[in-house]
């Protein structure tokens, strides 16, 4: 795959080593369809001939927005890529005032769109941009749709100028613009080569635990998303089955349908996974119960390679049998490998799952080096909890003077579109600033310590790392979502959004009488008080300057729609603190 340089080279290279039967899958109308290797090829050449016909120019920009990952979107994509145009993804989930801002930076000329409540929106705006069209990817009465585009593909009078386009793309040149969703601010348009991409699944490839041409991956975080969209080009080039979930909703049905052997998510995920396993089994009674949560214990002691010696390994072994196999069927039943990426994994999930015999793989990378800079890998002893994994080939990473985490390599983007100011700001030389603080171990393991914006001082003068708090707090089953406050302030507080459903859980297990709204649950005694208990705990592991004093909780569901989340649900602290002002000053007693 050496000579591989530009994307469209992935599928002639799965057409040539594989040939898949089912290169990509999508649900429509209840119906599992596929498409192959070679139908997958026709397709995308036909998008090509149809947008030369439309007139499109090389450097164009082409827009897509689609609430759920299809087979469609890759289609497009390379459809787009082949004749030197651009794909601009753009979350399905930002508002209508972020999709004209985006659409208008850009300069898309088409967009495309996957259902009517995208179109919707989407219309609203549409006068203020520079749209031609839309299509649509689902069949919508009135609106164009983009097997009109295939149909105009059927003309092969264009094959000719198709080539010499194909044929005029060079690593170098632009390949697409991700719009970053950022916690404060406008967005940024990250501007990626081919060969940024290109050169990042490569260097991945050796990462990938799965048998090339034989394993199956169920998709369904947002390919408008870096993390993603790599995924989906890494699976192109190894051969691998990719099907794509219905919805967030539905995981857990399309995981026993399709039995994939690989899964890539967010940690809040793989939380939510856990928290519902665990829930269950406090449901159990007697000794099945004492084995669940023997197992669990087990579990939480994990460590990679044997380390942990003979007499836990036999044990593991048991524990696998009775109480973890069962864990893996419930996820399908051939799901060898997980993958995070995006945020911060706790410990205790890479543990448990890697004990169930299911090792989630955390990575490290941000929209601007492609994604990819570091992951764990069950190769070569390169799984090391409390790690990002090791660094990958043709990455380097040099932490600097303050411990900010320094990267170097073929995977750094081109610059922010249309902004030479900024695009300077987060670069020395070759070397881009991620804004994270970090440590690199002499056999290149990184480790991440906390965010370099996120970091502040108290007023006695003292540093205190957040994440680091609200790590160690969101492992509680009590607390759904947590951010530490207080910078200028004597001492650190947090605002802490309940885990509701498993509040009234546990209430009701106590025989605890709670209301039926959210206020109610955040105002009673018991709630509180046992609240306190998980910050107490946490605090016993911190210096007494960076411990959690008080802390108030929120009625709110935090999510993306009421903007305390941005679309990879990252918290936007500024937005949340605004929105709580009210309890953030009671906390400090300010009028």
């Amino acid at each position: 795959m050496k000579d591989d340089s530009l994307l469209f080279d992935f599928p002639k290279h799965q057409l040539e080593n594989f040939n898949l039967k089912k290169a990509f899958t999508t649900k429509h109308n209840g119906q599992w369809t596929s498409i192959s290797t070679q139908e997958y090829m026709d397709q995308y050449n036909k998008i090509s001939r149809g947008l030369l016909k439309l007139g499109i120019q090389a450097n164009e920009k082409i827009a897509v927005i689609s609430t759920t990952n299809r087979t469609e979107w890759n289609i497009l994509d390379m459809g787009v890529l082949q004749i030197g145009a651009q794909n601009v993804p753009i979350y399905p989930t930002i508002s209508k005032e972020d999709y004209e801002y985006i659409l208008n930076h850009s300069e898309a000329s088409y967009c495309f769109v996957s259902d009517s409540s995208i179109l919707e929106k989407l219309n609203k705006i549409k006068g203020n941009t520079q749209l031609k069209e839309i299509y649509t990817f689902d069949q919508i009465a009135g609106e164009k749709n983009w097997q009109e585009l295939l149909e105009l593909g059927e003309d092969t009078s264009f094959e000719t100028e198709l080539e010499a386009r194909k044929n005029a793309v060079q690593p170098n040149d632009l390949a697409t613009i991700i719009y970053t969703s950022g916690t404060t601010g406008k967005p940024k348009g990250v501007m990626l080569s081919h060969n940024n991409l290109v050169s990042n699944v490569l260097a991945s490839i050796p990462r990938v635990p799965l048998e090339h041409g034989n394993a199956k991956a169920l998709s369904f975080l947002p390919v408008c998303h870096v993390f993603e969209r790599i995924i989906l080009y890494l699976y192109q080039a190894c051969g691998i089955e990719i099907y794509f979930a219905e919805s967030p909703e539905t995981i857990s049905d399309n995981l026993k349908e399709i039995k994939p052997n690989i899964m890539t998510a967010v940690p809040r995920l793989y939380e939510k996974v856990y928290d519902k396993i665990v829930s269950k089994g406090t449901e159990l009674t007697g000794i099945k119960k004492k084995l669940f949560f023997w197992a669990v214990e087990l579990g939480l002691e994990f460590e990679p390679y044997g380390a942990n010696g003979a007499w836990y390994e036999f044990k593991l072994k048991i524990a696998r049998k009775l109480i973890f196999s069962k864990w893996k069927e419930a996820l399908g039943g051939n799901i060898d490998t997980l993958v995070s990426g995006s945020a911060a994994l706790q410990q205790r999930l890479t543990r448990v799952f890697s004990a169930a015999g299911m090792p989630i793989l955390e990575g490290y990378g941000l929209t601007e080096t492609s994604p990819v800079v570091s992951v764990n890998c069950p190769y070569n002893k390169g799984i090391r909890i409390g790690t990002v994994g090791r660094i990958i080939d043709n990455v380097e990473v040099k932490i600097a003077e303050d411990g900010e985490i320094l990267v170097k390599g073929p995977n750094v983007m081109l610059g922010y579109y249309k902004d030479e100011e900024k695009t300077a700001s987060v670069m020395t030389g070759d070397y881009f600033h991620t804004g994270d603080i970090g440590e690199v171990s002499e056999d290149l393991f990184l480790k991440i310590t906390d965010r370099k914006k996120e970091m502040f001082k108290t007023s006695g003068g003292k540093y205190v790392a957040p994440a680091l708090l609200e790590n160690e707090l969101k492992q509680s089953r009590f607390i759904e979502q947590i951010m530490v406050v207080g910078e200028g302030e004597k001492m650190p507080a947090a605002l802490i959004q309940p885990n509701f459903e498993f509040v009234r859980e546990w209430a009701n297990r106590k025989s605890i009488s709670l209301g039926d709204s959210n206020e109610s649950i955040i105002s009673n005694e018991s709630v509180i008080e046992r609240i306190q208990e998980e910050i107490n705990s946490c605090n016993a592991n911190f210096g007494k300057w960076e411990q959690i004093k008080k802390f108030k909780l929120t009625p709110d569901e935090w999510n993306i729609d009421s903007g305390h989340l941005t679309p990879t649900l990252k918290m936007k602290r500024k937005v949340i603190k605004g929105i709580y002002q009210d309890l953030y000053n009671s906390i400090y007693t300010k009028k």
